[in-house]
């Protein structure tokens, strides 16, 4: 994906805006490769609804408005690496288990806390299709 400029239209938040601001090129276009994900995964869900995209610990963050449905995922670049982001879930949830059970050797995993992504190549957009929506449909399953 190419680097490109960020619209006020394509956020909902500026803050959200000026925080993909803050990221390099190729982390930047990664980010905006996930989300890009993020969203088009929620609205390929009805029972996720409208997704509020703002600001946790700085990071991008995307969260179900219905109270109960899923957990909130983060994006960022990682700390320990330039040459890495991480899609960020609840650490105390059960979904890096469920990740790691799922897709064994797909990913590189940071604990129980994060999914590590090269800032080039192509996504393994399948998988990561489907762990965006276990993040976003999290409640919900809980309940089954």
């Amino acid at each position: 994906m190419k680097s490109r400029a960020i619209s006020d239209r394509q956020f909902l938040q500026g803050g959200v805006k000026q925080a993909f601001e803050r990221f390099d090129d190729p982390a930047r276009a990664r980010l905006l490769e996930l989300r890009e994900l993020i969203l088009d995964e929620a609205a390929r869900h009805p029972e996720i609804g409208e997704v509020r995209e703002t600001l946790k610990w700085g990071q991008p963050s995307y969260l179900p408005v219905k109270p109960r449905t899923g957990t909130t995922l983060r994006i960022g670049s990682h700390s320990a690496s330039d040459d890495r982001v991480g899609l960020y879930f609840t650490c105390n949830s059960s979904l890096a288990d469920d990740y790691q059970q799922l897709y064994p050797g797909v990913f590189e995993y940071e604990g129980r806390r994060a999914i590590l992504l090269g800032l080039s190549g192509a996504l393994e957009e399948k998988p990561l299709r489907h762990c965006i929506a276990l993040a976003l449909t999290y409640h919900l399953n809980k309940k089954r």
